[in-house]
């Protein structure tokens, strides 16, 4: 997957208590985000909504139930109908997460780890090409957050993401929060993390606020974005030269102006900011 895709500036998760402000005042967002599933029927409220939104704004699609991680083949019938709303929202590309959410036709509805592995590289990057090849657009996919891990894991986090990037030859869609939760729960840098990776190859970056519980972090998106959180996105953002970013709010979602001065906030703070500050660039070193 050649070439680089699209920066679309500073954008907002799609959300239903915005919609009266959004349709009533048409504010100034460079795009949004929607959760894919959401609008992956044949009609109704939804899409009309979506069409309503098509008319003034770009849009991005996030799924949650791809499912890369899980045994067993993909499930073509989701992938046929995220084709067609891929169409419909003429979107640069597409993301889901680094993750399993099934076994067989049971869906759990919660984004579960893998094994840091050779093996699972392997089984989740072969998955995501054909996902991608299929689609026709690039997939980036996200990092997770998470509070347990694989004791079979051997390698760090960053670098069992980067490896299924590369061999699948798709984007990141990068989650600044989602490293700040995972390193406090695991107990690493997350600058560590950042070296690690290809910013080359990021499409998107997604910022959201956590909870957190002194011993352990959750990722709700619930709160406005953590200071810690700001200095990994802007080093995120200076180091791939800047990329489509995004604010995730999902719960006690406040006024759609609260929200908004989130994504106002994350543009202010690089703006400027290009490619390579030091310390900070991509590591070309290829992943064992």
């Amino acid at each position: 997957m050649t070439g680089k895709t699209p920066h679309l500036g500073f954008g907002l998760g799609l959300r239903i208590p915005h919609y009266s402000h959004i349709f009533e005042h048409r504010p100034q967002v460079d795009f949004f985000e929607i959760i894919s599933e959401n609008f992956m029927a044949a009609g109704g409220i939804p899409l009309y909504n979506l069409d309503r939104i098509l008319e003034s704004y770009r849009v991005v699609m996030h799924g949650v139930c791809m499912s890369l991680g899980a045994p067993g083949e993909l499930d073509f019938g989701y992938l046929k109908k995220l084709k067609a709303l891929a169409r419909k929202t003429n979107a640069p590309w597409f993301s889901d997460h680094l993750c399993w959410t099934r076994s067989g036709a049971h869906h759990f509805h919660d984004l579960l780890p893998l094994p840091y592995t050779d093996e699972a590289v392997r089984h989740v990057a072969d998955k995501a090409r054909i996902a991608q090849d299929f689609m026709e657009i690039p997939l980036g996919i996200e990092n997770l957050s998470a509070v347990a891990e694989f004791s079979a894991g051997t390698m760090p986090e960053w670098e069992f993401y980067r490896a299924v990037v590369e061999k699948a030859d798709c984007r990141m869609m990068l989650d600044a929060n989602n490293i700040y939760v995972s390193s406090r729960n695991h107990h690493f840098d997350a600058m560590e993390y950042v070296r690690g990776l290809d910013l080359s190859r990021v499409c998107q970056i997604h910022l959201a606020g956590h909870s957190d519980n002194g011993t352990y972090v959750l990722d709700t998106h619930d709160h406005p974005v953590r200071d810690e959180v700001w200095d990994i996105f802007k080093a995120v953002y200076s180091g791939c030269g800047g990329a489509a970013t995004m604010v995730e709010w999902d719960d006690a979602i406040p006024s759609f102006s609260e929200t908004h001065a989130e994504v106002l906030k994350a543009k202010s703070l690089v703006s400027g900011a290009g490619a390579g500050v030091a310390g900070l660039k991509a590591s070309s070193a290829s992943v064992s």
